[in-house]
């Protein structure tokens, strides 16, 4: 519909709309995955499930609050930015900012400088970037003094990143892990209390358990009832308020979750399973990585990890496996290494790695 046309329909509404009277248990709305393991598949959430997600994560976590201005890296076609940005802060009255634009650093910057936002919405590859435009003079070290909290999601915060991320902003940064299945974040870190590399705590109202391989399994009210039109996939999710997540954790004896990769990323290389997101989270320590991935590839009939690395200087392929090397078991190095200048994402900023496959 034209802009104009939009207009004319909305000037043609009566001021005052009568709230329709719903239940707890009615159907809200449809949250689609990102389809970044598959094909999007639409998560059927009674209206229970945002409003337990703002008390829990946005109030118990967060503590978003009436005088919030929260700006998203992500557009907000991604449920995690969407919600942060809007549904979270009209339940406090807090403001979001919503730009056109193509997501930058430049263009994070500017909008930093004129909105002076509280809350920055993340993912770790723009924090990769934002820090490398910094470090290497593209940008000028802007002022990030308005922020009180960083947050990321989308894909897990290496140590490293989370580190240079500190030295570089010194803005607190609060990993954490969500899905469409249980309407956004149900682990996180807690502002004062964050540690780099860790995705945090669970977030209150949620309860979890690690199955085989260290699966994660989340229960809470918020789960979603069904995946609309895929009664198969359904079965294999949703167990009443369970969700199996299909995420690789360990839990360590504070109750911090460490992420240790997708289920269905596990590659077995010499009779032993291997996490592509260890490998990834190592190169990422690497002075002269910018970003990298790491999936299965064919060898002579065999499955060997290969590295797809964006490099800010010129890199040897044996410095990066060496370095691995050092660090990790030796029998997860990368066997290739392949050196791009940048690397396929999705519409959500994730590392698209199925179109490196």
């Amino acid at each position: 519909m034209a802009d104009d046309a939009f207009r004319e329909r909305l000037a043609a509404q009566p001021p005052e709309l009568e709230a329709a009277r719903t239940a707890k248990d009615d159907i809200a709305l449809w949250k689609f995955t990102t389809g970044s393991t598959g094909q999007p598949k639409g998560a059927v959430h009674p209206v229970h499930s945002p409003v337990l997600s703002h008390e829990w994560y946005a109030r118990g976590v967060l503590g978003i609050r009436e005088d919030d201005v929260v700006l998203p890296v992500p557009k907000l076609f991604f449920g995690y930015a969407r919600d942060l940005t809007a549904l979270y802060p009209f339940g406090v009255g807090a403001a979001g900012i919503v730009f056109p634009e193509r997501t930058t650093p430049e263009r994070i910057f500017e909008l930093i400088a004129e909105h002076r936002p509280t809350i920055l919405v993340n993912v770790p590859t723009m924090m990769a970037q934002m820090i490398d435009s910094v470090r290497h003079g593209r940008c000028q070290t802007p002022d990030m003094s308005c922020l009180r909290l960083c947050t990321s999601a989308g894909e897990a915060l290496p140590r490293e990143l989370h580190e240079r991320w500190l030295d570089t902003f010194g803005v607190e940064v609060l990993d954490g892990i969500g899905s469409s299945e249980l309407y956004h974040i149900y682990i996180s870190n807690r502002p004062g209390r964050a540690r780099p590399g860790s995705t945090g705590e669970l977030v209150p109202g949620y309860e979890a358990e690690l199955g085989e391989n260290g699966e994660l399994l989340v229960t809470g009210d918020t789960a979603a009832l069904l995946y609309w039109g895929d009664e198969e996939k359904t079965e294999r999710t949703f167990s009443g308020d369970t969700v199996r997540t299909g995420d690789l954790f360990e839990r360590d004896d504070e109750g911090f979750f460490w992420y240790r990769g997708r289920a269905d990323d596990l590659i077995k290389v010499g009779g032993m399973w291997v996490a592509p997101a260890e490998i990834e989270h190592c190169l990422v320590g690497h002075p002269d990585v910018v970003e990298c991935a790491v999936v299965g590839a064919q060898r002579n009939g065999l499955t060997v990890p290969r590295a797809y690395v964006v490099a800010r200087a010129p890199l040897e392929e044996q410095a990066v496996q060496d370095f691995v090397r050092e660090r990790l078991s030796p029998h997860k190095y990368p066997r290739e290494v392949r050196f791009v200048d940048d690397l396929p994402k999705t519409p959500s900023g994730k590392i698209d790695r199925k179109a490196l496959t």
